[in-house]
């Protein structure tokens, strides 16, 4: 099927191109979200009347995801979710809790305009990408953490696995310490 463009679509073309889509995609996707128009004669005529505006437009909502990406770029937000003690979620941390974190933070996202590359099913800090307009890409990192202290830590730069093993040789050294005094009284008795 042949469509007409009326913005940017990552990985299909830019604005005003005609280009052939699967049919599809163009009915539940490109055609319902205002994204490109049927090409027809009296479509191509009517974008052509139009196109100086949707120019107009697409610059003006370019420069406001780019003052917001701006802001957003590089900020840090703390998901909070229980965990087991290797640091694997039960569960998932999905783009809506990326969006909620990010609105909680102050910021306007969306949670179609977060893209996570695969789940995140670990504690610790992720970079996310959250794409603020189909020309303007900005990273976040989310710390994902079973608890606010934690969150603390985390961001500090210390992992889970390194806090584990801090735990476990402080715990061994406890013991080995108790061992020595037991072996030390023992010799008294003698």
């Amino acid at each position: 099927m042949q469509v007409i463009l009326l913005e940017r679509v990552a990985r299909l073309g830019q604005m005003g191109e005609v280009v052939s889509v699967r049919p599809g995609f163009a009915r539940n996707y490109l055609l319902p979200q205002g994204k490109a128009l049927r090409a027809n004669d009296a479509n191509i005529s009517r974008f052509e009347e139009q196109k100086a505006q949707l120019e107009a437009r697409n610059l003006e909502t370019r420069k406001e995801a780019e003052s917001l990406g701006e802001r957003l770029d590089g900020e840090s937000f703390v998901v909070i979710r229980s965990a087991s003690d290797g640091g694997a979620l039960y569960g998932s941390v999905t783009p809506r809790d990326v969006a909620e974190a990010a609105t909680a933070g102050g910021f306007s996202v969306d949670k179609r305009q977060v893209i996570l590359n695969a789940p995140i099913k670990e504690l610790g800090l992720h970079g996310v990408t959250v794409r603020l307009h189909p020309e303007v890409d900005v990273t976040v990192t989310v710390n994902v953490a079973r608890s606010p202290e934690e969150a603390e830590l985390q961001a500090s730069g210390k992992s889970i696995q390194d806090l584990a093993a801090e735990e476990e040789a402080a715990a061994e050294m406890d013991i080995e310490a108790l061992f020595d005094d037991l072996g030390g009284a023992a010799g008294d008795e003698e």
